[in-house]
Formats: structure tokens, sequence, C-alpha cells
């Protein structure tokens, strides 16, 4: 019996590394540290940018994994969701960047002013179904 507790830990560990090792090839791929250290005039810090993406998904596996009660409750998971949303929206944003999404879409619709607005709506209609799922849909 415990080895096969063992080797299931062996298993998800491993997952857990092949997984995490795509999503930072991904982060590379994209170029996103760099473009966001260049855009912030943070170019010397990149290092510890890439530090704090390491930590805060170090943090944020173990939370999850663990059940861990985050401290100061609410206030916390706010600022933690924060800085989440803050990632995804740069990692989407060097995604649609690379993928040339925003030009595309620009010269499809003829968009000759307001991209600004564009991509604040989208970013908006995240945020808005983010909620939606969280608070709306999970109380069912």
């Amino acid at each position: 019996m415990i080895w096969k507790q063992v080797l299931l830990g062996v298993i998800g560990f491993a997952g857990g590394i092949s997984v995490a090792g795509g999503v930072f090839a991904f982060i590379s791929i994209l170029e996103m540290l760099p473009r966001l250290a260049s855009k912030l005039h943070m170019a010397n810090r990149v290092y510890h940018l890439e530090n704090c993406i390491f930590w805060g998904g170090l943090t944020g596996a173990v939370l999850t994994v663990f059940e861990i009660s985050v401290p100061f409750g609410s206030a916390m998971l706010a600022v933690f969701g924060l800085f989440t949303g803050i990632f995804v929206g740069c990692l989407a944003m060097a995604l649609a960047e690379t993928l040339k999404v925003i030009p595309v879409l620009v010269q499809r619709v003829k968009l000759a002013t307001g991209l600004p607005f564009v991509i604040l709506a989208m970013a908006l209609g995240k945020a808005v179904a983010c909620f939606y799922q969280l608070y709306f849909r999970m109380q069912h």
C-alpha cells in the first residue's frame, strides 16, 4: 500500500515539473518578461521579475495543494487575485501581440481610432466574466 502512494507521489511530482516547465517555456517564447521590463523601464531588474513569477507560482501551488488558510482572509485573497489577474492579463496580451491578433482585428473591422477602448473593453469583459464565474456560478 505504501508503494502505491509513493508511486503516485512520484508521478504527480513529475507531472507538475513537466507542466511548470511547459508554462515557463511558453512565457520565455512569448518574451513576456523582457517586454514587460522594457515597458516599466526596469530592464536592469529582469531577474527580480523572474524571481517574483517563480515565488508567486510556488506560493500559489503550495496554497492550492495543501489548502493552507491565508492570513488576513479576504484582503489577502483580493491582493493575490489582483496580482494573478495582472499576470494573466500580461500573458494574454503578450500572446495576442505575438500572434498579431490586435493588428489583424484592427484591419478587419477597419478601426481607425479607439484601439485603447477596444483593449479596455476586452479586459473589462474578461474581468466581468471571471467575477460572474467565481461569485454566481459557484453558488449553484
